[in-house]
Order: C-alpha cells, then structure tokens, then sequence
C-alpha cells in the first residue's frame, strides 16, 4: 500500500513539473534572437534592435509596454506585427499568397499579409457557373506597427490603441495572464 502512495505522488510532482514546463516561457526559436525591454527614445520613438541584428535572424520578438511584437525582414523590408494570433506566430512560417508575403499560424493555418495584418482565406463564390477557389480577404485582423530605421538602429512607433484589432484581445490575454489564460 505504501508503495502505492509513493508512486502516486511521484507522479502527481512530475505532472507539476511537467505543468509549470509547459506554462514557462517559448521564446526559444533556432532561427531567431529574441531581446527583453525595448528603450523609449526622445521622438517617442520605441527602439527594438540593430538593423543587422534582425537581418542576421530574420526576426525578432520585443516588448513594448509589456507587450510582445515580433519584427520580420523578409525580401529586403522590415514588418512589426502583434507576436500573437490566436497563439504565437513568432514561430511561424512566412508564404508567398497569391503574390503577398504572408505569415501562416503553425497551429490554425490563418494567412497574414505581413504589410497590412489583413486575414485572408480561400473561398468560392457559389453563383459563379464554374466555381474557382480565390484569396478573398477577412480584413485587418493583426495589429501591425510602423517600422523607422535611423542609423543601423530599427525604431517602432508607439501602439496606437484607438483602433481595436482581433490581434489585441489575444496579446491582452497574454500579458495579463499567460498562456493558461489563452485557454490552450
């Protein structure tokens, strides 16, 4: 009996372990850096990196106002985007649809023009005698941020929070209250 409850509570500590492992942090990505803070300068300018340290990654994640975002280069241009979606597209991969450079969500498949945060989906206009599938658009779903580059130095604009993106409940959720408020 007693070795039972031993048991028991071996496995009980590492399922906690294996709970406070899966809630730690998931910034870690072979192909990219990631910085903590980002520095407020005088302009109101938010600095986030070297110009060479994002090219050298091809992205990074920073935080502005406990905030995560992730800036991308990618064919030669800088994009800030909301690091989360429905969950984190810091880790996601970058597509070519129909002619945009677009994020797709590892876990939900959403497509996210990296110019615009616009969703886009494939779909069929049933009135049409031959039905063709078309990237149609789900509007501005991603909250996007303007990129300043001055010196080497890559400069975020401060968030302008009077225009609500869906991106902005998630990354809400995310910094009040973590992963396990997300529902995973």
């Amino acid at each position: 009996m007693l070795d039972l409850i031993i048991l028991g509570l071996h496995f009980f500590i590492c399922f906690l372990v294996s709970i406070a492992i899966w809630c730690g942090p998931k910034d870690v990505d072979l192909h990219s850096s990631s910085i903590g803070g980002a520095e407020i300068e005088t302009d109101g300018l938010i600095f986030v990196a070297k110009e060479e340290d994002i090219k050298k990654s091809q992205r990074i994640t920073a935080k502005i106002n406990g905030r995560e975002i992730v800036v991308f280069y990618h064919e030669g241009k800088f994009h800030a985007l909301d690091s989360r979606c429905y969950r984190k597209i810091f880790a996601c991969l970058i597509s070519d649809i129909d002619g945009q450079a677009c994020i797709v969500c590892p876990w939900h498949k959403f497509k996210i023009v990296l110019e615009t945060g616009e969703g886009l989906y494939e779909g069929i206009n049933p009135l049409e005698p031959t039905p063709t599938p078309k990237w149609q658009s789900k509007g501005v779903k991603q909250r996007i941020h303007k990129i300043t580059i001055d010196n080497g130095d890559v400069y975020v604009s401060p968030l302008d929070l009077s225009v609500s993106f869906d991106s902005d409940y998630f990354a809400d959720k995310y910094k009040n209250g973590g992963e396990l408020a997300m529902g995973k």
